[in-house]
Formats: C-alpha cells, structure tokens, sequence
C-alpha cells in the first residue's frame, strides 16, 4: 500500500484533533519574505502569522528563504509548505500544521528571486532568522538590492525585523545595511530613513532541529509522512519594537500575543543573558560529560543548582527585566522538558559568536560590584575543556564553529600546557571583548577552575563550586 504524504491534497485527511489551516493558502501573494527557513522560524513567527491568517487577514502568508539549504526547501516543495509541529509541555501534546508558508526560495541558488519577492507589491515585511554569524556583507547586499528595486519601482517602505540573538539586532541590521550602500544610493537611504522600520526585537521558544524521533511520532499522530515535523514546546515569546512601517500592525500583532513595547531591551537582555547564557553553559557541560540533551544535563541536580546559581546571583543584578525571578523558574522547567530533545551539541555550534553576547556583560557587572563570578568562571573553564574535541568518556566530537580551526589550535595542548592555553583563549577580545582579556582576578578564576575540571572532571568540579559558594 503506497505510503501518504503530508500535501495539501491530504490536508482534508487529517484527524479532527489536527489544527489546520482553514484559509484559502493560494489565491492570495505573501506579504512577509522570511530569510533563514530553520527550524525556528516555522516553529515561532510562522505560528504567529499562521494565527493572523485564520482570521481572515490574508497579508501574513510567507515567502520563505533558504540561506543554503536546497535540501529543506526542496522538501517543503513537496509537502506544499505544509509541516506539522508538536507542542508538548506539563499540559500534554498536541499537533498543529499551521500554513503560512506559501513560497519556498534558496538564497544560493535562485537569489533573483528572492531579489524580485523583496520588491513585490504585496511584500510589507521582511523577517530574519539566520543566526549571529548570518549578517554579513552578503546578506547586506542581498537586501539592499531587494529594498533600491522597490525604491526603483515607487514602491512603499516595508518593515524589517531581524528575529536573532543579537543585541539591538534592528540597529545592527540597518547600519549593516547602510554599509553596503554605495555613492549612488543617496536617494535610496533617504527612503530607507524616512519609509522603512528597522525594528529591534527578542524572541523565545525552544524548538530543536528535526529528529527521525519527532518524524515517526508524526507519522503516527498524522497517519501520514511528514519529512518536516518539528517538536516545540507550548511557551512562546515575541517581543518587537513599536515600529512599523505601517503602524496599524502593532494592534494586529497584540491581537496574536506578540508582545509590542518600547523597552525591547529588558526582555532581549534576560534572554541573552539567562536563556541562552545558561544553554551555552549546559550544552559545554553535556558536550564534555556525554550528556547528549538539555533536558539530561538540568535533570542532574548539581548542574540544576549551578544554573539556578547562574541566573540568580550572577546575571540577575544586571538585569532590568522585573520579573526575572519568575523567567528564571520557567527557564528551568523548559529545560527539563522531556519532549525536547535538545542537541548539546547543536546548542554549542558558534559558540564563539554566541559567548561574547551570553556571559562578558554579566561577568563585568559582578566585577564593578565587586561580587563572585565563579560560576561564569567554571563554565568559561568547560568552554576550553570543550575545545579538545573528546569528551569525558572518549568519545571524539566536532566543532561546529567558524572558529573551530583556531580554538582547536589554542585547546589541543591543554593537558600538557594548560595554563598557557588558557590564558590564550582568554586574550581573545572576539571572545571575551576588550576589558576581559586583562582582568587579572577573571583569569586566575577560570585558571583554576580549568585546573579543577582537567583533573577531576566537570561534575566534580560543579560539586566542589556550589559547595564552597553555598
């Protein structure tokens, strides 16, 4: 018997408890070109216009882009932008195809048309998953040439929302822009000025890569194949900067439980700092014991405690979110969350893009208070533990890092020179910015603790940090 795909012509086929899309996915040009089609994105923003098009507002459908991945595009072609998402948390599991995406784009491979969708008619937002190393002078260039053909044509502005890990990511990403601008663009920048909105934005939910796990449990859920299920888990966050291109889509997006504020930068720092601070920390952690997921790494009590520790002494007093302690106490039940079978691995890939964001700030504001940053130490400590590539029990891994090549370099002489490489890591303003590097204080710490993890390895060493922090 021939095996049934997830397409639009199965979507009638669906059981009743499935939520999917009611609304007409075809007579209509999206209004949204999306850029980094990953995971997230069709986990997170795509849910949320998926809601604004079930209520009949028919601009939210997605022209999405692959940066450079044929692969994923070319199996969402085939599904009709169709996939299915499993949301499972305390409150139990269910499923959902939501139907947003309509187009499908590779950057690499078909940049004019991804060019063209930038300038088209419908288009009123542009939104950018492509992670902390994807702004680059290419993808600068990829949208200024999209934004001068809409100029070119006499087009509107649009609204540009970058959607990544980045600190004043709207800033970022319109100065990144501007750079790639040339002489003759004078009038293009003033439309982009007086037009466009480059709003800042934080956004949150954890959503691991695809898994041949979560495709069997969609096939059984759905009675049919989907190539591009995904598990998440039920919370979601979305903050973004009030403004818009067109400013009646703040309404719209309170309406779908966006979070649309002034003060993006309270949120945007807590995640930075405790979420993905504390991930990084973990992921380093599994990465060395052979924990292979998040939710086997908080599920340990010592490094629940660390974490715990983490957030509360050492990132919170920098911190302007009010509510943290509450944001703290959900981060560790999202982590432990036994659906989500999040990759250490995949959490520690560019940790050298990522740290410089998580842990530097936090670190600086213990040392002008004069406070403890032990737990900061000990995990920059695992970080270069992390960069020999064989874990605690001898299993071999890779580092999924632009940097790899150098911090291989640096970390391979660790256990007959470990000082040395320490200190070496630790001179890396890229890594650490530029006041780290010569704090005295900082370095011996993660000295120590280096010495503490080599010779009687990382949970011994956590053990021995909360025992004499207590």
């Amino acid at each position: 018997m021939r095996t049934m795909h997830l397409t639009a012509a199965s979507l009638g086929t669906l059981p009743s408890s499935i939520q999917t899309p009611r609304y007409d996915r075809t007579a209509h040009a999206p209004g949204v070109v999306h850029l980094g089609l990953g995971a997230f994105h069709r986990a997170h923003q795509a849910m949320v216009f998926d809601q604004l098009l079930a209520t009949g507002d028919t601009r939210w459908g997605i022209h999405g882009v692959g940066m450079t991945r044929p692969d994923l595009v070319n199996q969402l072609r085939a599904q009709d932008g169709l996939y299915a998402v499993r949301v499972a948390d305390g409150q139990g599991v269910r499923w959902q195809v939501p139907g947003a995406l309509w187009r499908m784009s590779v950057a690499t491979t078909e940049r004019e048309a991804v060019v063209q969708a930038m300038a088209a008619t419908n288009t009123r937002w542009v939104t950018l998953t492509v992670t902390e190393k994807g702004y680059t002078p290419a993808l600068a260039q990829l949208l200024l040439d999209g934004l001068r053909l809409r100029q070119q044509t006499g087009l509107p502005g649009i609204t540009v929302a970058s959607c990544d890990n980045l600190q004043g990511n709207g800033h970022k990403l319109l100065a990144l822009v501007k750079a790639a601008a040339t002489a003759q663009d004078t009038e293009l920048l003033r439309w982009l000025d007086v037009q466009c909105a480059f709003p800042c934005s934080m956004v949150d939910r954890i959503v691991p890569a695809a898994t041949p796990e979560v495709r069997a449990a969609a096939q059984e859920a759905l009675g049919m194949q989907d190539h591009c299920a995904l598990s998440t888990e039920g919370f979601w966050e979305w903050v973004i900067e009030d403004r818009f291109a067109d400013p009646k889509d703040a309404a719209l997006l309170q309406s779908a439980g966006v979070r649309v504020t002034n003060d993006v930068h309270s949120y945007e720092e807590a995640k930075l700092r405790m979420l993905n601070g504390s991930h990084s920390a973990m992921a380093l952690m599994g990465a060395v014991t052979g924990r292979p997921f998040i939710a086997s790494c908080i599920g340990v009590p010592h490094i629940r405690e660390f974490v715990h520790r983490l957030m509360s002494r050492e990132v919170a007093p920098h911190l302007s979110r009010s509510d943290w302690a509450d944001y703290r106490d959900a981060l560790i039940a999202r982590f432990g969350n036994p659906y989500l079978k999040h990759s250490v691995h995949q959490i520690a890939t560019d940790s050298s893009q990522k740290i410089p964001q998580r842990w530097p700030p936090s670190v600086l504001g213990q040392i002008t208070q004069g406070a403890s940053f032990e737990h900061h130490a000990l995990a920059a400590a695992v970080f270069v533990r992390y960069t020999l590539g064989t874990d605690e029990l001898g299993q071999t891994y890779s580092l999924s890092d632009p940097q790899a090549d150098s911090l291989m370099a640096l970390g391979s002489a660790q256990r007959s020179e470990p000082e040395t490489c320490v200190r070496a890591l630790l001179a890396r303003e890229d890594l650490w910015g530029n006041a780290l590097p010569s704090n005295a204080a900082w370095t011996a710490r993660v000295i120590h603790w280096h010495q503490q993890v080599l010779q009687r390895g990382v949970d011994a060493a956590i053990q021995q940090l909360l025992a004499q922090e207590a």
